[in-house]
């Protein structure tokens, strides 16, 4: 899992740089008030156990988060999801949102 955001100034996405190995790591680490984006890959045994790890991009707009900030993360959304080549977007507000993700992603998968 790597975060990455918007750069106001220069309009410009980009990495954090860090990675985390579970999700409750990972909404701990999220801000209350700032979006996010998070590229994710995180594995999962399906109940035929077979094993798929997929990659899907977290849009992490917090409720809290102003409408300017709303507004640039939304506009970039599609160009994050090209650019990291995904075809899934899971959008989550807050920390249960986080931690629900696996449950997301075996719905999908199944």
């Amino acid at each position: 899992m790597v975060k990455d955001h918007i750069d106001k100034k220069n309009l410009e996405i980009l990495s954090d740089n860090e990675k985390y190995t579970s999700l409750a790591d990972l909404a701990d680490e999220l801000p209350e008030n700032t979006p996010r984006f998070v590229l994710l890959s995180h594995p999962l045994t399906l109940p035929d156990g077979r094993t798929t790890a997929p990659y899907v991009l977290l849009s992490y707009l917090p409720q809290t988060c102003t409408s300017e900030a709303r507004m640039l993360y939304a506009g970039a959304r599609e160009l994050m999801r090209t650019e990291a080549e995904t075809s899934r977007v899971i959008e989550v507000e807050d920390e249960e949102g986080v931690l629900a993700v696996k449950d997301k992603l075996m719905e999908q998968a199944t």
